[in-house]
């Protein structure tokens, strides 16, 4: 078997707005990490999957001095437990704690977290997806061959109307993560489907 074929794809997740509620002021603590509805049944659904599961999230608060990395750590953490505890997995979570004007090579529309994922999980990102509710996820996934797919919750709705006007990326919009989880594992049993 080749190495290449051994690698394992990944759905990619954006976290504010996709998992839980973005907050205009930042989510800071536990206390306001919220949980989008259905959720935790999509994790769930995507334990199954060959998948492994990455979160790759911009979080500027931390360099902007709203909240540390201990805390967002410690929020990750907690984030990790519950979503065991649903029957869920997050293989694992990246964060970019710069601040836009910090011109890194990690913060979303950049792809670094992704290359980070890929070359510490071994994944196949030519067989990836990223799940976003921003123009900056789409761009992202792109960057580096991944398939992205926006949904309406968070930013989505808006970036969707500016998708055709700021952007060349073209993806499937669909309501939430529980619906993109839907077009994924379709996607995945189609392609396993014999010929006829």
């Amino acid at each position: 078997m080749s190495q290449r074929s051994a690698r394992r794809p990944a759905i990619f997740l954006d976290r504010d707005g996709v998992i839980n509620e973005n907050r205009a002021d930042y989510v800071k603590s536990w206390e306001e990490l919220r949980l989008l509805p259905g959720v935790l049944d999509a994790l769930r659904t995507l334990a199954a999957t060959p998948y492994a599961v990455v979160v790759v999230s911009n979080q500027a608060a931390v360099n902007r001095g709203l909240m540390s990395r201990h805390t967002l750590e410690e929020m990750h953490c907690r984030l990790h437990t519950l979503v065991a505890a649903a029957g869920g997995q997050l293989d694992a979570i990246y964060y970019c704690p710069h601040r836009p004007d910090e011109r890194c090579s990690c913060r979303k529309p950049q792809p670094g977290m992704l290359l980070q994922a890929a070359a510490h999980l071994d994944l196949d990102l030519e067989q990836s997806y990223l799940v976003g509710d921003a123009i900056t996820d789409l761009e992202a996934a792109v960057a580096v061959g991944v398939q992205p797919v926006l949904v309406l919750t968070g930013r989505g709705a808006e970036h969707a109307m500016l998708l055709d006007q700021q952007s060349h990326v073209i993806c499937p919009v669909v309501d939430d993560l529980g619906a993109a989880v839907a077009w994924i594992t379709e996607r995945m049993q189609s392609n396993r489907r014999p010929a006829a």
